[in-house]
């Protein structure tokens, strides 16, 4: 018999925790999600051979699902008792519910198959009167990010359709998703797009959004107040996880274990998981290589900077909303030709110019837009990188020949491996690109000396404050101090 699993992964438990202390009336949801009353088991229930019943119903059970699907969710369940044709089973708190949508017709007919008269399974709940650890509530989503706001441009097409994909069909179009990308071009929007439209469209589904930042402060924070368990719960217990910026997990080595089971128990249950990162997955060079191996397992896409008819969109978009006139067009295409990095960046410029104007009462027109907004050098031009070489080999004494040369004496072979950390976080190049630009080197030496700088940097305090002032100098706009 084959059983198509979705839905939640349980928490782990000790005997200890598996333990019932007592039996009490709470709810149930019936596997059309109704709501109802589980029965309080009587205390003068007939015992009947239930040891010997439920080791052959285990044997039906056990053939009737996948290895993991049979220890996550069916395992624990425990015989307690049978009343009329009924039996009464336990089950941990975290899996509880999960199992009574998805598998009493499944126990069922196991126990027909093991031929016992019995016709029906209902669930005992544990004391309710168990303290809880206090829970921490998931990072708020905004509700303007929505697929409707998303505007769509040859960058992040793609992006936006299979965001969609997995928002009208989730577990089942690409599992897990992973976009990827530098900051600002809609990462976060289409996370919050997909959240969105389940809690609309789906409000049955259990769908939780946050980021490695989130993530890695719950966990913290229930180690400290020894709620690992209900932190355990409250992440595996989920039909869709949706978590932002997870190149922040890198460098934590037990948030990263806690992420790693969390991954496997939502995904071998079937669980929906997105994912974004500034970055591919195999270029999270310190991350746990078992991690970035899982985040490949489904479906990575690119989301790229925005065109410029993609970016004049955006800004007629916010320009309506801010009341702006029709009459603005030119101002907003010269603001679309100067700003060519981000749609955050492009909201930023828009609000400062759209103050200023307030403020100075001029008109919004390309001579202010000029005269707020410098030109940029594009991204992945070569002056951005000369620009780079130029202030890292400034900031560790060499020159631009040393940098990009074939030295491997201890200063320039760390300024080389901190200028092309940078080289990749400024532009849109490629690894072998950016090799050629330093000396010729091949794409898996570009990528070695990446893990290797974002290492020295997780270990080296000092080198972490020379390479922020570094990258602050870079993303500083010309004649502003950096």
């Amino acid at each position: 018999m084959a059983v198509a699993v979705y839905g939640r992964a349980a928490a782990s438990r000790s005997p200890a925790e598996n333990h019932f202390y007592g039996i009490c009336e709470g709810p149930g949801i019936e596997p059309d999600g109704r709501r109802y009353r589980r029965p309080k088991v009587p205390a003068d229930s007939p015992e009947q051979n239930l040891d010997a019943l439920w080791k052959a119903t285990r044997s039906h059970l056990r053939s009737a699902v996948p290895q993991s699907t049979f220890e996550i969710w069916l395992d624990p369940l425990r015989p307690v008792a049978v009343t009329g044709t009924t039996l009464y089973l336990s089950a941990p708190e975290g899996i509880q519910t999960w199992v009574e949508r998805r598998y009493r017709a499944l126990l069922r007919e196991a126990l027909a198959a093991a031929g016992s008269a019995l016709e029906e399974v209902a669930f005992a709940s544990a004391d309710a009167g168990a303290a809880e650890a206090p829970t921490t509530p998931a990072v708020e989503l905004n509700p303007s990010y929505t697929f409707d706001r998303f505007v769509i441009g040859a960058g992040n097409r793609v992006a936006h359709a299979a965001a969609l994909a997995v928002a009208e069909a989730p577990s089942e179009a690409y599992n897990p998703l992973f976009l990827h990308g530098p900051p600002g071009l809609g990462k976060t929007h289409l996370l919050g797009a997909i959240a969105n439209y389940l809690r609309a469209n789906a409000p049955g589904l259990s769908v939780r959004y946050t980021t490695a930042e989130g993530f890695t402060n719950e966990f913290v924070g229930a180690l400290r107040s020894s709620g690992a368990e209900q932190f355990k719960n409250r992440y595996r217990d989920l039909d869709v996880l949706l978590v932002d910026d997870v190149q922040f997990l890198q460098g934590k080595q037990h948030t990263e274990e806690e992420f790693f089971h969390t991954f496997n128990a939502l995904y071998e249950s079937g669980s929906q998981l997105v994912l974004s990162a500034d970055r591919l997955p195999s270029e999270l060079s310190t991350l746990e290589t078992r991690l970035r191996d899982r985040f490949e397992w489904g479906l990575a896409i690119p989301v790229e900077a925005p065109d410029m008819a993609t970016r004049l969109t955006v800004l007629r978009r916010l320009a309506d909303e801010a009341g702006l006139g029709a009459d603005d067009h030119d101002a907003l295409t010269e603001l679309a030709r100067r700003i060519d990095a981000n749609v955050r960046r492009l909201h930023g410029a828009l609000t400062k110019v759209i103050a200023h104007a307030s403020l100075t009462a001029k008109p919004l027109s390309p001579e202010l837009i000029a005269e707020l907004i410098p030109h940029r050098a594009q991204r992945g031009e070569p002056t951005a990188v000369e620009q780079i070489q130029e202030r890292v080999s400034s900031a560790f004494g060499i020159s631009r020949a040393e940098l990009v040369g074939s030295s491997r004496a201890a200063t320039p072979l760390r300024a080389r491996q901190v200028a092309i950390l940078l080289t990749r976080e400024a532009t849109d190049l490629s690894l072998p690109q950016i090799g050629r630009l330093y000396g010729g080197r091949d794409h898996s030496t570009v990528l070695n000396s990446l893990r290797r700088a974002e290492t020295s940097l997780s270990g080296d305090a000092e080198l972490a404050r020379q390479v922020a002032e570094l990258r602050s100098s870079i993303h500083s706009p010309p004649g502003e101090p950096s």
